[in-house]
């Protein structure tokens, strides 16, 4: 079984809250709108896949794809910041999860067999949107998702 952990439209800010959920992840998944210096700390907590937002500019963000395609155990997941940039078909392609940022706003929902997973934004807070974080759980070809939201976030 395999833990991976997702979060999204950190803008720079890395909250501990976010940190000690991904704590003992075996592996993170970051759709983007990362800031420059979020890449190395999460790297600090497990292997890191990101994607470049539409705020990731600079040379540090120029190293970033618009999207990923990564297996975990039997599993195909695709990365992308904005799902509406998304140019191929998931079902098609034979991938089962497709995790996403940019909206700020945590989901979960599946269509078609494809697994569709917002994470939502750990940073800044938007708006009146949740600060939350998400998690695949893979087990050989089986997968869930789950929303966390960080209630007691400390920094707004």
């Amino acid at each position: 079984m395999l833990r991976i952990g997702l979060i999204s439209d950190t803008h720079g800010l890395l909250r501990p809250e976010a940190r000690l959920f991904l704590h003992g992840c075996d592996a993170i998944i970051h759709t983007g709108d990362i800031g420059a210096g979020i890449l190395e700390e999460l790297a600090a907590l497990a292997p890191v896949t990101a994607v470049r937002g539409n705020t990731d500019v600079g040379p540090w963000a120029d190293l970033l794809r618009e999207t990923e395609l990564l297996k975990t155990g039997d599993v195909l997941v695709c990365a992308i910041h904005d799902l509406a940039r998304l140019r191929i078909d998931p079902v098609a392609e034979g991938i089962r999860v497709v995790i996403c940022g940019h909206s700020h706003k945590p989901q979960v929902a599946e269509r078609e067999g494809v697994l569709y997973v917002n994470p939502g934004s750990a940073g800044p807070r938007r708006f009146k949107l949740p600060i939350a974080v998400g998690e695949l759980i893979v087990n050989g070809s089986a997968v869930s998702a789950r929303i966390v939201e960080l209630e007691g976030s400390s920094t707004s």
